[in-house]
């Protein structure tokens, strides 16, 4: 039997996505909207849950330097972090903050009697941290199991992620909550998809959204992203002839004639069949989505002039018109590059973060706007965290590092987990002298926290993070870090 006899809808689109296909606008539109729920063949109803909510990655691509996005602020443990990072001057290859420039946040001690503060470049978000809707998580990372210092990451090399400083590694087990292999095909985002997709009247749009293409979070077994763009329609549709080729849009409504007549169109044979239908649904799901979009009213809240705040302002208005798209759960990515600082770090860092910074508090006040300010939870991602020690003028890759949740829902104005030492000799976290530490909390309780609040039984929680036992039990009457509060099942266990 051939291949194109024997193959089924998902498999086809998978092959699709990996031919050349995407050599021109319109494939490259198919492939990119090919990730609709109805091509699953998902079609369950549910009314267990009717309250809206939605989950907003971000991924800071590269690895962030995030002992310098949540510093030490008091004199005693500043004074440790500054030796470690080797000073102020710069010219020295010093990559430590200025300790009168580093922002102090507020209620941060806990048990540890620390002070912290943050970048310089993230006073939009010391400000949505003392308002209560922003905490941190420290020390977070990838983990097996559980690592209790540098004996047991020596002695016991299976308990060490595969990859350990490798940017395609760490960014697929960020992604997958899956630190034990490589090469795990479907993301978090995309099970808890799968899982909580009979929520969504209209199975048509996919529940998972990206501003940034193709994602290996986003992607399950039957739902995978649907892709966008911060342009007014939203869709990624197909490029316009330029004016002087197109008096009455005259070209364009030839080619969207002769598209809709190829997916009408009956073939006789499963790939011409299947394209001819996807063909004809990227146009409905396109016009659909485009349709609901511009009934989106203006936010009086200013949004940077960026692309990332552009994107974060599309995924806002997206939010603010879920009625419209008949969901109750959606789940967004977006990536911003540039964290990969080898160099200049100080300099490039702060430029970033204030992007950031800007971006995500201009989103907050944007959701708030529209109402559903503890329904939309936003937190951060990045590869990994950087040495503490300097390479010259910037930091190499390491492991645990500071991450962020932001939203209504948040119990903000903490710092959850704990925030590790910073020396080097003898820190039972530092696993090779420059800084490298392992991670005091796992991805796992970091992500199951998140899909808690999102309506994911604890009973099948397993089902989406396979390693979540080692780390938390779901017999707990308690979250696994605390952040969120507990979120009510939205389908049975």
């Amino acid at each position: 039997m051939s291949l194109l006899n024997n193959i089924n809808r998902r498999r086809f689109l998978g092959y699709g996505a990996c031919a050349a296909m995407g050599t021109n606008t319109f494939m490259n539109t198919l492939v990119n909207l090919m990730s609709t729920n109805a091509l699953a063949g998902e079609q369950a109803r549910s009314t267990n849950a009717d309250d809206y909510k939605a989950l907003v990655c971000i991924l800071q691509a590269g690895g962030n330097d995030s002992f310098n996005m949540l510093a030490p602020k008091g004199d005693t443990e500043y004074a440790q972090y500054s030796a470690t990072r080797g000073g102020i001057d710069r010219n020295a290859g010093g990559i430590a903050l200025i300790q009168d420039n580093i922002i102090e946040l507020s209620n941060v001690s806990g048990d540890q009697g620390r002070r912290l503060g943050v970048n310089p470049g993230m006073q939009a978000l010391a400000d949505l941290y003392e308002t209560g809707d922003l905490a941190f998580i420290a020390n977070v990372g990838t983990l097996i199991k559980p690592i209790a210092n540098i004996d047991e990451y020596r002695n016991n090399s299976s308990l060490r992620p595969p990859g350990l400083f490798s940017h395609s590694d760490q960014q697929e087990q960020w992604q997958t909550s899956i630190a034990s292999s490589r090469q795990e095909a479907l993301g978090w985002g995309g099970k808890v998809a799968d899982m909580l997709n009979q929520l969504n009247t209209d199975q048509l749009i996919s529940m998972n959204i990206s501003l940034s293409g193709k994602n290996l979070f986003q992607s399950g077994q039957n739902v995978v992203e649907y892709t966008i763009n911060n342009s007014s329609l939203g869709g990624v549709g197909f490029e316009s002839y330029p004016t002087w080729w197109r008096e009455f849009n005259l070209m364009n409504t030839l080619r969207e004639n002769t598209v809709k007549n190829l997916a009408g169109d009956v073939y006789n044979n499963i790939f011409k069949e299947t394209m001819g239908g996807l063909t004809k649904q990227t146009l409905e799901v396109q016009e659909r989505f485009a349709t609901a979009l511009q009934s989106a009213g203006d936010f009086t809240t200013e949004f940077p002039n960026n692309r990332f705040a552009s994107n974060l302002e599309q995924i806002a208005r997206v939010i603010s018109i879920n009625e419209a798209l008949n969901v109750k759960r959606q789940i967004f990515f977006v990536s911003i590059g540039g964290w990969d600082n080898h160099n200049e770090v100080i300099t490039t860092q702060q430029n970033n973060l204030t992007t950031v910074s800007t971006g995500i508090a201009a989103f907050v006040n944007a959701i708030k706007e529209v109402g559903l300010a503890d329904k939309v939870t936003t937190f951060t991602v990045s590869d990994f965290a950087r040495t503490l020690s300097s390479n010259g003028r910037g930091s190499d890759h390491a492991w645990g590092g500071n991450t962020m949740v932001a939203g209504g829902a948040v119990n903000g104005k903490k710092v959850y987990g704990s925030y590790p030492d910073l020396h080097l000799d003898g820190n039972p976290l530092n696993t090779d002298g420059r800084g490298r530490l392992i991670p005091t909390t796992s991805v796992d309780a970091l992500f199951a926290e998140l899909a808690i609040w999102f309506g994911v039984p604890k009973s099948r929680l397993g089902e989406v993070f396979p390693n979540l036992h080692e780390f938390y039990s779901i017999s707990s009457s308690n979250n696994p870090i605390g952040f969120l509060p507990n979120g009510v099942p939205a389908i049975s266990g």
